[in-house]
């Protein structure tokens, strides 16, 4: 997979140092992956779950944080589109939010 918007990440990490390491876990997983469905997704990451327009949402250092990420698997591609706190993601629209 590719993904976009590893700056993301990074500026996310500098913020909350605790996520860094499972972050990266994520994204070195992540591109190492050849997922063709949701189903292949979610042998990695059972805990992940769809909430449409291609979003999955990860739980993050045991669900202290979220990652939204809109897969498109026929284009291999992981498009980071937020992260934040679980209290954060409280308040947003899963299926509209850009960072």
């Amino acid at each position: 997979m590719n993904v976009i918007k590893r700056q993301t990440l990074l500026e996310f990490s500098d913020k909350h140092a605790d996520a860094r390491v499972a972050l990266n876990t994520w994204f070195s997983a992540c591109k190492k992956a050849d997922w063709k469905s949701y189903n292949e997704l979610q042998k990695d990451y059972p805990e992940a779950f769809p909430v449409g327009d291609n979003r999955v949402v990860f739980d993050v250092k045991g669900n202290k944080y979220r990652l939204i990420a809109r897969v498109l698997f026929v284009f291999k591609q992981a498009q980071i589109k937020w992260i934040g706190t679980h209290a954060d993601y409280d308040k947003i629209d899963v299926k509209t939010v850009n960072r």
